[in-house]
């Protein structure tokens, strides 16, 4: 069984946070998982970790504390055995994220308005899309659709969401014109732009670039590696979590417009040393064979990045691109008609 599946049955039957150790010496000894490495529980930290860091609010997963996680309200394990009730089974329905739910609520009772965030949670409830013991699920549905357009809002893209003020939200597709769209349609053009200047770049000038791409992102102890014989990997360093969590990194850069196959990550994993997690960034995709390899249950997991991440990191973190703002000036709701009208 994954790291990630076992962990969601360890803490669904915890019923709250664990510490990584914890975590996996009962996926240990519930034998839902097996390893041969020495720090299990900096495995599960780090695995755990990446997958909160790729799918977001998304992620089954949520960091409570230094190496500590829990599961995130409204994701319901599943268990490690199928039920005998297969008709309760088909009947239970589906629950999501609190951003997905609220997707599907605007999409099928929005109109294309905007809809306060009380009556999504309350919409979202009532069709047993979420489950939730929390006494305040229309505040965290808030806060999620908030962090959803924050974190989107950095990187320079467009949110799925847009924010009208006391409390109303609407989706985001549902406009094709306005400031709101020039704005992603602005930003796109540049998202597309720096791509393609990363592909013209000079070699020494694009390994720069990633090496203080990895920096940001909170790499530490970078080191060069290329031309060393060093089994194709570019760079390694040490990503470091709140001083706390410390996960060895290889990592081989491909600027290429071609896709990344399989032999390349085989070849990645090949190189790494010990306790070393794989990572492979490029400017274009992976095939299905190569992310089929990545993820491949019975060997060291390899992170991918591609183009399109690569270019959102790189907004998100200024590298590349400057940020402009400007003050947008609106009427107020106070101001007296009458009054006006006499001056």
């Amino acid at each position: 069984m994954s790291v990630r599946k076992a962990a969601q049955l360890v803490l669904k039957e915890a019923g709250g946070p664990l510490h990584a150790g914890e975590i996996a010496k009962r996926m240990i000894s519930q034998k839902l998982w097996a390893t041969d490495g020495k720090t299990p529980h900096a495995t599960v930290s780090a695995r755990l970790y990446a997958d909160i860091k790729k799918n977001g609010d998304s992620s089954p997963f949520i960091q409570t504390a230094p190496q500590t996680f829990g599961l995130r309200t409204g994701v319901v394990a599943k268990s490690a055995t199928p039920k005998n009730d297969r008709q309760e089974s088909k009947a239970k329905k589906q629950t999501l994220s609190f951003t997905r739910a609220a997707e599907h609520v605007l999409e099928r009772f929005g109109d294309k308005r905007p809809m306060h965030y009380r009556a999504i949670t309350e919409k979202a409830m009532e069709l047993d899309l979420l489950e939730t013991q929390g006494q305040t699920p229309e505040a965290t549905m808030y806060a999620q659709i908030l962090t959803d357009i924050n974190r989107h809002r950095k990187r320079g893209e467009q949110s799925r969401f847009i924010q009208h003020g006391k409390g109303f939200v609407s989706l985001s597709r549902w406009m094709g014109h306005g400031l709101a769209f020039q704005i992603e349609e602005q930003n796109k053009k540049v998202r597309d732009a720096l791509r393609k200047h990363l592909l013209a770049m000079k070699w020494n000038d694009f390994e720069e670039l990633i090496a203080r791409l990895l920096a940001e992102m909170g790499f530490d102890n970078i080191q060069m590696t290329r031309g060393s014989g060093d089994g194709g990997i570019d760079v390694r360093g040490t990503l470091v979590v709140g001083n706390a969590i410390r996960t060895r990194m290889a990592v081989q850069v491909k600027k290429w417009k071609h896709n990344v196959q399989s032999p390349v990550v085989q070849q990645v994993r090949g190189s790494l040393g010990t306790h070393e997690q794989g990572l492979i960034i490029t400017t274009s995709d992976f095939s299905p064979g190569a992310r089929k390899e990545a993820q491949r249950a019975d060997a060291i997991p390899v992170g991918l990045m591609n183009g399109e991440q690569l270019v959102l990191l790189l907004v998100e973190y200024g590298i590349g691109v400057t940020r402009r703002s400007h003050d947008i000036i609106e009427l107020t709701d106070g101001i007296d008609s009458k009054e006006a009208a006499s001056e």
